[in-house]
């Protein structure tokens, strides 16, 4: 059973949205003297295939679901983003001022002004055509660094194939991330807990923008009582990061391959 209020409160923040989305479309000529010019389609990025991008009565984890994006959702048109950071503010920041900033929301309405809600910018991208464009992330994969033994090498090369290979994806069929191909990567014991997963389990973040500097062995040490630990080195947005590889041999699959069953960031790890 409802409780008393709820449905009239819920009302309230669709009302809200509407006015703001009519403020926005009012005020679009002055948001183009502050932003200068834009892209003028968005399109969700970084979400996996099996998985939607939640529409959110306002900007954060708090508020209500109320609509959602398939993750190839195109045409999207951006209302609004907070916190404002146009260029005269963002160029004034120090790098501790824009780490320190909040995750960035945007109010985003679909082409055909059926739906509208709050996402999180990592999601959304600029959409550059009719057509997707190939991505290419994967020529830029570089080749995974050896150290002579073969399992440890094997090892290296397996983590970076995984990044060539959802960096190259471009349908639900050879997503690596998925049941049917994730095995190929990682322990049969986990490919349950990926569903959702993808390029944050990479990155540290649904979207990525800059490039993998180094995929190697850890040199202090590579392998500890049969398990191999490999160190991806990145940047994304200008940022350095890196994420950590734990992998050993899978006796759930057969031939009990190499498989990846850890992957660790700087906060937190998966499977946690």
């Amino acid at each position: 059973m409802m409780r008393p209020g709820r449905k009239h409160g819920k009302w309230r923040g669709l009302k809200i949205i509407a006015a703001a989305l009519a403020a926005a479309v009012t005020a679009s000529a002055a948001n183009a003297e502050i932003d200068g010019h834009g892209p003028d389609a968005w399109r969700v990025t970084g979400v996996a295939p099996d998985d939607v991008l939640n529409m959110r009565m306002g900007p954060g984890t708090q508020y209500l679901v109320i609509d959602h994006l398939a993750p190839d959702a195109r045409g999207l048109r951006q209302i609004t983003c907070v916190p404002l950071l146009i260029p005269s503010i963002q160029h004034r920041l120090t790098e501790a001022q824009r780490a320190g900033l909040p995750q960035r929301w945007c109010l985003m309405q679909t082409d055909d002004f059926a739906k509208a809600g709050w996402v999180a910018q990592r999601f959304i991208m600029e959409d550059t055509g009719a057509a997707a464009a190939p991505d290419t992330r994967s020529d830029a994969v570089p080749a995974a660094k050896t150290i002579g033994d073969p399992l440890i090498d094997d090892a290296a090369r397996l983590v970076r194939d995984l990044y060539a290979a959802e960096a190259a994806s471009q349908s639900r069929a050879d997503y690596p991330f998925l049941a049917g191909n994730a095995e190929r990567y990682f322990f049969a014991g986990i490919v349950p807990a990926l569903a959702g997963h993808g390029g944050d389990l990479l990155y540290d973040a649904q979207d990525f923008q800059g490039r993998i500097t180094r995929i190697a062995p850890d040199p202090d040490q590579p392998m500890f009582r049969g398990m191999i630990t490999v160190n991806v080195d990145f940047t994304n947005f200008d940022r350095p990061d890196r994420a950590i590889f734990r992998l050993r041999a899978d006796t759930g699959q057969p031939g009990s391959p190499v498989r990846i069953f850890r992957i660790e960031h700087d906060e937190w790890s998966f499977p946690q």
